[in-house]
């Protein structure tokens, strides 16, 4: 199953939405970000979070509160649709705001459990979070084009093939160590024993 979550940032562009809701996505606002989904025409199934930020009138019927302020509405979301058995998640809205809010996004990706591919839709670029519960993940990346790779928590073994920089079996922590490596034009295949965040260019 597969979920779109509507956050109450800098809303996305028509051209990163619509390419999501042809993939056949339930869209979820994340509290706020319900009112702006609905307000650009997108048919919102349910409202979670807090409910601090959202218009309660219009959604009636429609909520599923989220209380614990241990963690953020994103974060707390993201492990309710894997808890109901979604296995592929998107979110939009997330950047803008904060500089607090902007990181916090990719916070969420730290905290929410394995069991789902998750990625933070921006506009020049895409985050794909990569979970060792999970196992490796494979992306085409064409030869030349520049992409990202970050330790979300500390790992012992990064493994990384296919790029103008390869990894095998190296440490890394949160670090710029793997900005701006280098597609060759083979399949770039990536795992770890512990959370990544890889972003890639957005495509035309």
């Amino acid at each position: 199953m597969r979920a779109l979550l509507w956050c109450n940032g800098q809303q996305p562009s028509e051209h990163v939405v619509q390419a999501l809701l042809h993939a056949g996505s339930t869209v979820f606002g994340v509290d706020g970000g319900a009112d702006k989904a609905a307000r650009a025409g997108i048919a919102v199934e349910e409202v979670l979070g807090d409910l601090d930020s959202v218009e309660l009138g219009q959604w009636e019927g429609r909520t599923h509160e989220l209380p614990d302020d241990s963690s953020s509405d994103l974060a707390k979301s993201i492990a309710l649709l894997i808890e109901r058995g979604y296995t592929d998640i998107d979110v939009v809205g997330s950047d803008g705001g904060s500089t607090g809010h902007v990181l916090g996004g990719w916070a969420a990706l730290c905290e929410a459990p394995g069991g789902a591919q998750i990625r933070i839709h921006h506009e020049d670029s895409i985050t794909h979070r990569i979970h060792p519960q999970d196992g490796g993940t494979e992306f085409d990346i064409a030869e030349g084009q520049e992409f990202s790779v970050f330790a979300l928590s500390p790992c012992r073994g990064v493994h990384l093939q296919g790029a103008a920089w390869n990894l095998d079996g190296v440490p890394l922590g949160l670090s710029t160590r793997g900005l701006h490596n280098r597609g060759t034009g083979e399949v770039v295949r990536i795992s770890a024993d512990g959370i990544l965040a890889v972003i890639i260019p957005r495509g035309e």
